[in-house]
């Protein structure tokens, strides 16, 4: 569904815009810094978006008036540039338009991304390691930042799950599109008998806790750590020194487990990032009553609840079933070219939305 640029409430947003310049020049502004701080993100982001806005805005004036110099005097010469012109703009107001869903307070904050293993035993562990792999590429396509943050081995080959850290704009905003279970269909290479294996993982997305977040306080005497050597493929130990790292949130009972590093301090450092944003999550669940705000609604990894289903025999297809947004191109999305899914979701919510 179209939206209008009245929709955008652009004059709105440049009302917005002048009172915190206002306030920015005022006297004290500066005395409570981490408030400051959140208001110039704030006024960033609202002088980016009407600019974006207003450009588009001017170059959709600018071709009209073309178009109808072109229709008065005849001139069929520029039928080529006012072609390339009306791609540009459409092209720049979709994404535009898409980036209208992206709104949310967290959207532009990096993103933890876990996968876990479900139903399919070894497969399963073996499309974890799969999918770290697309959402990897995905977010090195795009230029963005990747931190492995934890990974646990799976018994005989691939990952039981995979934590990574993605940065870069708008990062958990496209990657929230991704929560949800992952199906997939193939013949088991660890089958000897070549059978067709189904197996499944569960994505969760979570916005990163950035800079010191008074959204999220997390007491010493709240936390209880522990420590136990890191192991590898099969569950061997893989260390002498024990340098994984737990940490228990006492009071919420979250728990959180690193054995990415050989350090232990990166380790815990690594776990508390993830605390924080589980912690962070919780908070905003709480608020808002709905276990479907940030991670989506926590579903069994197994038949009937996957979003996506991505089918390697007897015939390739990548298919998400909350948009229809199909192709057979399966070797292009298992190495990160994901936008198209991500875009489509992106488009129906704004859809529902209007």
């Amino acid at each position: 569904m179209r939206r209008s640029w009245s929709v955008f409430d652009l004059a709105g947003r440049e009302k917005s815009i002048g009172e915190l310049e206002a306030e920015a020049a005022a006297t004290g502004f500066w005395d409570d810094p981490a408030s400051a701080q959140r208001k110039m993100q704030e006024l960033g982001k609202l002088q980016q978006s009407v600019e974006l806005w207003r450009g588009l805005q001017a170059q959709v004036g600018d071709l009209a008036e073309l178009t109808e110099l072109a229709m008065e005097t005849g001139d069929e010469s520029i039928a080529d540039e006012l072609a390339a012109e009306t791609e540009d703009v459409a092209s720049r107001l979709a994404r535009a338009e898409m980036e209208l869903t992206l709104s949310g307070p967290y959207d532009d904050r990096p993103a933890i991304l876990t996968i876990h293993s479900g139903a399919g035993g070894t497969d399963s562990h073996d499309w974890v390691e799969m999918l770290t792999g697309m959402y990897a590429g995905w977010a090195s396509s795009d230029g963005r930042s990747v931190q492995v943050l934890d990974t646990a081995y799976g018994d005989e080959a691939g990952l039981r799950t995979s934590t990574m850290e993605i940065g870069g704009e708008h990062a958990f905003g496209y990657l929230n599109a991704e929560v949800g279970v992952h199906r997939l269909v193939r013949m088991s290479p660890f089958d000897p008998a070549r059978r067709r294996q189904t197996s499944f993982a569960r994505v969760e997305v979570l916005p990163a806790v950035v800079g010191e977040d008074t959204e999220v306080e997390v007491r010493p005497e709240d936390i209880k750590m522990d420590f136990f050597r890191s192991s590898g493929p099969g569950g061997q130990n893989v260390q002498k020194v024990a340098s994984a790292v737990r940490l228990t949130h006492v009071p919420s009972g979250i728990v959180v487990s690193c054995q990415t590093e050989r350090s232990q301090h990166q380790n815990r450092d690594y776990a508390m990032r993830i605390l924080r944003a589980r912690l962070l999550a919780r908070q905003e669940q709480e608020r808002e009553r709905e276990l479907s705000t940030l991670r989506g609604e926590r579903v069994s990894a197994e038949w009937g609840n996957q979003i996506r289903s991505y089918v390697l025999h007897p015939y390739r297809s990548v298919k998400d079933h909350r948009t229809d947004h199909q192709t057979g191109n399966t070797d292009a999305v298992l190495a990160g070219e994901i936008d198209g899914f991500i875009e489509a979701y992106l488009v129906s919510k704004l859809g529902d939305d209007g």
